[in-house]
């Protein structure tokens, strides 16, 4: 099992010590994405005249819609990727009765060229009779 790290992170100018299955870097990466959303509502002015409660859910609200974007974004990814299975799946049936039908085709070639053959063979023999059975009269 893994162990628990317990890292300490400075969230908007305030000390808090994260605890977690993950890894350092990963929790500081959250405390710093964290942080630059007080950041970027801090630049905004309106948000300055808020109090602390209302700062905290207009945050909060912008991270779930962070949050929610991301899921769309990663669920027409999955739909994309789903979809190119699915045109590789067909493809490569396809090509695989392409393959049947282009050895099918060299199989009937190859049937043609014995046969050709085999009506050239009867053609010289046919003729050497002919010219035998011309001699002879």
């Amino acid at each position: 099992m893994n162990k628990i790290n317990d890292i300490e992170v400075i969230i908007n100018n305030k000390r808090y010590t994260l605890s977690g299955y993950e890894s350092e870097e990963y929790l500081q990466r959250i405390a710093s994405y964290i942080n630059s959303k007080h950041n970027e509502f801090k630049n905004m002015d309106a948000y300055k005249f808020l109090d602390s409660d209302l700062r905290n859910i207009l945050i909060q609200i912008n991270i779930a819609d962070d949050y929610y974007k991301t899921m769309e974004k990663v669920k027409e990814i999955e739909d994309e990727n789903n979809q190119k299975s699915n045109e590789i799946f067909d493809l490569k049936h396809e090509l695989i009765a392409v393959q049947t039908k282009l050895q099918s085709a060299e199989r009937e070639i190859e049937d043609l060229k014995n046969e050709r053959n085999e009506n050239q063979k009867k053609i010289i023999r046919l003729e050497t009779e002919l010219q035998e059975a011309e001699k002879k009269r």
